[in-house]
C-alpha cells in the first residue's frame, strides 16, 4: 500500500510531502485509514531529535483515529470497518511477563508508532491489533485522538496511585496534558488544586473544574496548602522546586511525574522520610486501561479542548504549538 504522508528530513526541519510503501501486511497487523491525528509535544521532541532516537525521514503522529481497512489472518477482536485509535505504542511482544500480566505498555520489546517506523501524519498507518483500540459507540472522533496518548498518560497515574474520590489532589501545569488530568480528576470526585504560572489561564482553569488555582511562582501560595494534598501529578517537562511541592503533600502523599523532565530531579530524602511520602512516574497505559479510559470519557462527556487544522496545514499547526498558543491540544483532520 502506498502512503502519502508528511515527513521531517532532519532536526528542526519543516515537514514536506513524503510517499512510502507499507510492504506486506503481517498476520497480526492492521492497516488504519487515518481520519484524525493529534499533535503531541513528543512529536516535536522526535522531529528535533531531542531524545537521540529519531531516524530520518520521520513521519510523526501517534494520536491516531481511523478506520481499519485491512487485517491480517491472525488478527483478533478487530475487524475491517471498525473505528479504532492508535497511540504511542503500535506493538508489544505478547509473551513477556509484562505482556502476560496485562502491562503491555511496560514490554521491553514494544514498538513505538514513531520510533523506527512512520506514524499518523499521513493517510494510512499500520500497527498490531492489540494496540488498535476499538472506539466506544458515541465517542466524538474529532476529539478522541489526544486521549490515545495524552489522555491515557494522565489517566494511568490515577489508577496506579489509588486516588480516591475523597482526595484533594494537585496538577502541575495546565497545558495539553494537565487540562485533561484536571478534567479526569474532577469527574473522579476529587477536589482539584491547579498549579499554573500563567495568570491569564486562571478563569479558564476554574471553568474546567479546578477548586483553586495556585500561582506556582508564589512561595506564599504554595505554603498556604502545605500538607493538604494526597496526590500531585506533574505534567511539565521543566525542573521545578520539587521540595516545595513535596511540602504540599499530606502524610503518605505521592508526587507522580509524567512530564519528561530531562534533568535529574532534586528530591531531598528527609522530605520523603518524615511523612512516608513517595515519588513515582509512568508512561502511558495498557490497551485494557485505555479502553476503560475511553468508556469513562464517553460516560462523563470528557474530552480534551482542541483546535483543528487540516492535515495539509501541518507546519502551521506545529508552529502554533511551538509558540505555546495551543488551547489545549491540536488535532489534524484528513
Amino acid at each position: 500500500m502506498k502512503v502519502n504522508a508528511y515527513a521531517a528530513s532532519e532536526p528542526k526541519a519543516k515537514l514536506k510531502p513524503f510517499t512510502y510503501e507499507l510492504g506486506p501486511l503481517g498476520s497480526e497487523q492492521v492497516d488504519i485509514k487515518v481520519s484524525y491525528c493529534g499533535i503531541c509535544h513528543s512529536d516535536l521532541s522526535m522531529i528535533n531529535n531531542e531524545w537521540g532516537m529519531t531516524s530520518y525521514p520521520l513521519v510523526p503522529g501517534h494520536e491516531i483515529v481511523g478506520e481499519v481497512v485491512a487485517a491480517g489472518e491472525d488478527v483478533k477482536n478487530v475487524n475491517v470497518g471498525d473505528m479504532v485509535g492508535l497511540g504511542w505504542f503500535s506493538a508489544s511482544c505478547m509473551s513477556c511477563n509484562e505482556c502476560m500480566d496485562g502491562s503491555h505498555h511496560l514490554c521491553s520489546h514494544s514498538e513505538a508508532t514513531i520510533i523506527g517506523r512512520h506514524g499518523g501524519f499521513g493517510d494510512y498507518v499500520r500497527g498490531h491489533w492489540s494496540w488498535a483500540i476499538p472506539l466506544p459507540k458515541g465517542i466524538d472522533l474529532s476529539k478522541a485522538g489526544p486521549l490515545l496518548c495524552g489522555g491515557i498518560t494522565v489517566f494511568n497515574p490515577i489508577i496506579i496511585a489509588g486516588v480516591q474520590p475523597t482526595d484533594t489532589v494537585g496538577v502541575i501545569g495546565i497545558g495539553g496534558l494537565g487540562h485533561m488530568a484536571l478534567k479526569f480528576l474532577k469527574h473522579w470526585g476529587c477536589e482539584v488544586i491547579a498549579f499554573s504560572s500563567n495568570p491569564d489561564k486562571k478563569e479558564e482553569i476554574l471553568e474546567m473544574g479546578a477548586s483553586r488555582v495556585i500561582n506556582s511562582k508564589s512561595p506564599e501560595e504554595l505554603e498556604s496548602i502545605a500538607g493538604k494534598l494526597n496526590f500531585i501529578l506533574n505534567t511539565t517537562n521543566v525542573s521545578l522546586d520539587w521540595n516545595s511541592y513535596l511540602g504540599c503533600l499530606a502524610p503518605k502523599g505521592r508526587l507522580h511525574t509524567v512530564g519528561a523532565v530531562l534533568e535529574p530531579m532534586a528530591i531531598p530524602a528527609f522530605s520523603l522520610i518524615g511523612g512516608e511520602k513517595s515519588v513515582g512516574g509512568s508512561p502511558l497505559g495498557s490497551p485494557a486501561l485505555t479502553r476503560t479510559m475511553l468508556d469513562f470519557c464517553v460516560r462523563h462527556d470528557i474530552y480534551p479542548t482542541v483546535e483543528e487544522f487540516p492535515m495539509d496545514k501541518i507546519n502551521e499547526a506545529i508552529h502554533h504549538l511551538e509558540e505555546g498558543k495551543a488551547r489545549f491540544r491540536i488535532v489534524l483532520k484528513n
